[in-house]
């Protein structure tokens, strides 16, 4: 093996030519470039997974219980894959009217009196609904407890004009407030993309 290796060497011509110094300095001002520009691509991708996990950490903490929060993630995520896809879980909690297209779904939480609850906002071409991950127990007048999904659906043309808002002492935290035109109000906040789903909301009513 050695010997093949040693005439396959020894077959291929050698030449010396002298390095052009200009030539070389290119070559390594090229090379330090893409070095440079990969180190550039992988810090911007580090701190977008290093935000993308704060927003997550974020996120869970506003429940009032983590494991809580986390079981009703896992049932929403089992759900979701049940029902082959977000669509059809839009679909199967409020139904669909006629000409009706969901524009996006958001994971945030609902302001209450209880709390916040966990769930996911629903932006349509028609309308703005919230359905909590989990069903919530609730006191009945006759002092059964009973569970359901919290939900709320709000028809665009009710909906009188969106607040933007954030926590003065932290920023990060920012909240969506929805003003219906029987001046009813609704509070969002949580969302992993907040940005995203404010624009979104604020399209689907300067087309409705």
């Amino acid at each position: 093996m050695e010997d093949q290796l040693a005439g396959q060497i020894n077959e291929i011509p050698v030449s010396y030519q002298k390095e052009n110094p200009s030539s070389s300095n290119l070559s390594l001002a090229l090379t330090h470039s893409k070095v440079d520009g990969r180190k550039n691509i992988m810090n911007k991708q580090g701190k977008k997974a290093d935000n993308f996990v704060h927003r997550i950490r974020e996120h869970v903490k506003l429940g009032p219980k983590i494991s809580e929060t986390v079981k009703g993630k896992l049932s929403l995520g089992a759900r979701i894959l049940q029902l082959g896809g977000v669509k059809r879980v839009f679909k199967q909690i409020f139904g669909v009217s006629e000409g009706e297209k969901l524009l996006k779904a958001s994971q945030c939480y609902l302001s209450t009196t209880a709390g916040p609850i966990a769930g996911l906002l629903f932006v349509s071409t028609q309308r703005v609904s919230f359905c909590s991950d989990r069903s919530i127990k609730f006191s009945s007048p006759s002092g059964e407890f009973i569970r359901f999904h919290y939900k709320v659906s709000i028809p665009l043309k009710k909906v009188k004009r969106v607040n933007p808002s954030e926590n003065m002492k932290n920023p990060s935290q920012k909240y969506m407030e929805i003003v219906t035109v029987d001046n009813f109000d609704f509070w969002f906040m949580g969302f992993l993309n907040y940005q995203k789903a404010f624009n979104c909301l604020h399209q689907a009513l300067s087309r409705s």
